[in-house]
């Protein structure tokens, strides 16, 4: 689909659609919140999941996502995010 996020190159998504979907205002079919959270997390770059999800937001999902995501290397990374960035740099989740 034209105007599709690179994340989402096996599904007919709008970036709009995934969007809602990420923020919990649309499902479609088995693709939830928890699908578009655990789909960034798997496949985006660093930058955009902060851009898109925000450093609070990963706090708040991970415990729960943490299981769905395949990659070790990306579970390593975000425990280490997880239990460094509130105490190190609580001001980033306050927003």
């Amino acid at each position: 689909m034209e105007n599709s996020f690179y994340f989402l190159w096996d599904y007919n998504l709008s970036n709009k659609e995934f969007l809602d979907i990420l923020d919990g205002r649309l499902e479609k079919g088995r693709l939830d919140q928890d699908w578009a959270i655990t789909r960034l997390l798997e496949y985006g770059k660093y930058e955009d999941i902060i851009r898109l999800l925000g450093y609070k937001e990963i706090i708040v999902h991970w415990p729960r996502l943490r299981e769905r995501v395949r990659s070790e290397g990306r579970k390593r990374g975000f425990d280490f995010l997880v239990e460094w960035l509130p105490e190190n740099h609580p001001e980033l989740l306050a927003a």
